[in-house]
């Protein structure tokens, strides 16, 4: 059971509260300490005086948690802060039993923040264990915001926007044998049932009737079918004429195909290879819960990529969905296959913008790690900065490549239009070029997310696992064009 975000005018004098210090506070305010006992403020204002930036009470009935604020160059800089002492907190919290947490900020800005942080930390998959212990809910159920510098409106969008995230990390978590891509689209059916958006799955007759000769050649080698997911939130009110596409990889499972992965450090990671799709419909879930009044359209294209059955191979050419040919290089390259087929349907919307988000290559978590986002794109330069500042106010930040034009010789073919490969340096650019040549007629901004999509260790709130990414900084970014 998802933590529960709450708001409150005020909090009972006896109840677990964290205070949100500002930063160089060298003692408690008669606010903060009404209740401490003389010895207990003068351990606290030490613990302050010696820098500590996260000082617990246990008052026996109830707890004081104190953070500490920090002063940073930038306003996201110490929210980022405050999302990490969040983190921190949790921990703290499991141990004591808390169940209930009140927030109250005298920052005048961190509490959503702070409970941001908590939030995303506090997030458990359901999994599949079957003991007593692992099936046992998580002691804190309720977060609760509390005081004049928050709003129950403010509250309410943080949890709808959690929401997003937690779906898809639970999307990200399951394994393919739970999530085919059939499997895949039923889910985002059920997600759109929820949050109240449209939802439209084409099988692989519709897909087959399309020639999406991109997402068919992919599955060729799965026992199991391919799907292409229309998700539509249109609410009425709509500030955009135009539609504004999301499109998201949806492979659930990749071997590699014939260009076999190896499994330790590859494949055995691979369910996490529609971490993209999955990023699609956690913004369009927030979007809707949000109530959010602008028309957005999700595309995901799904299929597990096997060596199996009359899989596709080297040497191969297959059409497009677009009527363009591609020469088949290498079949782990394949991701670029089925979202270019995806791409090149989104102009029959007329759309505003076009975003895409995969795992993609990783030539890209190679050039900057799970620190950041790889981006490139078409888009002009106020949309690019717009995404930039959206991605350093929710820490998902991005690292602009190139699209020049000599990056096309990378992708250049002696018998079919491309090839899907390119060279062996610039990887994650030509991945991105080749997407281009499908992105005619509108403005396009392509995401490499391989890096942060799924982690394999613990990484502050982030935790272990599918992290969601993507969400919150596409949800930003769309939220702050209303």
């Amino acid at each position: 059971m998802p933590l529960q975000l709450a708001y409150a005018a005020d909090f009972p004098s006896i109840a677990d509260t964290v205070f949100i210090l500002p930063a160089g506070t060298t003692e408690l305010s008669v606010e903060t300490a009404a209740d401490l006992p003389e010895p207990v403020r003068e351990y606290v204002a030490r613990q302050l005086a010696a820098d500590s930036r996260l000082i617990r009470i246990n008052q026996y009935t109830h707890h004081h948690y104190y953070v500490v604020a920090e002063e940073n160059k930038t306003l996201a800089l110490s929210a980022e802060y405050l999302r990490k002492c969040g983190h921190q907190l949790y921990a703290h919290l499991k141990h004591d039993h808390v169940q209930e947490l009140f927030v109250q900020d005298l920052t005048g800005s961190g509490a959503l923040a702070l409970a941001e942080g908590l939030a995303l930390t506090a997030y458990q998959f359901e999994g599949y264990k079957t003991d007593e212990k692992s099936k046992k809910a998580p002691d804190l159920q309720r977060l609760t915001l509390v005081g004049a510098d928050v709003t129950a409106e403010q509250v309410q969008e943080l949890a709808g926007v959690l929401a997003g995230v937690y779906l898809a990390r639970d999307l990200v978590n399951a394994p393919q044998n739970k999530l085919n891509a059939t499997q895949f689209a039923e889910q985002m059916a059920q997600a759109g049932t929820e949050a109240g958006f449209h939802v439209e799955v084409l099988d692989l007759v519709r897909i087959e009737a399309l020639r999406m000769g991109g997402l068919l050649a992919v599955n060729q080698g799965s026992p199991e079918p391919p799907t292409f997911t229309i998700m539509e939130y249109k609410p009425e009110g709509a500030t955009n004429a135009q539609p504004i596409v999301l499109v998201g990889k949806g492979v659930v499972y990749d071997t590699g195909g014939l260009s076999l992965k190896p499994t330790p450090g590859g494949m055995d990671t691979m369910k996490c290879d529609m971490a993209g799709g999955a990023a699609v419909v956690g913004t369009l879930y927030a979007l809707a819960k949000n109530q959010v009044p602008l028309h957005v359209i999700g595309l995901v294209p799904a299929t597990d990529n096997r060596p199996g059955g009359m899989a596709f191979a080297p040497g191969d050419v297959i059409t497009m969905y677009s009527g363009l040919t591609v020469e088949v290089l290498n079949t782990d390259a394949e991701g670029r296959l089925l979202l270019a087929d995806a791409l090149a349907f989104a102009r029959k919307y007329n759309p505003e913008l076009v975003l895409d988000f995969a795992t993609l290559t990783g030539a890209a978590a190679r050039a900057i790690g799970k620190e950041g986002i790889v981006c490139m794109g078409t888009a002009d330069e106020e949309v690019l900065d717009a995404l930039k500042q959206a991605g350093h106010r929710t820490h998902e930040r991005l690292v602009e490549f190139p699209l020049w034009d000599e990056y096309a010789d990378h992708i250049k073919s002696d018998i079919a239009d491309l090839n899907n490969l390119g060279k062996g340096e610039a990887g994650a650019i030509s991945a991105g070029k080749f997407l281009e040549r499908f992105t005619e007629g509108y403005p396009w901004v392509h995401f490499d997310i391989a890096a942060p999509a799924y982690l394999s260790a613990p990484d502050s709130y982030r935790g272990k696992g599918g992290t969601g990414i993507a969400v919150r900084l596409a949800y930003e970014f769309l939220r702050s064009r209303v």
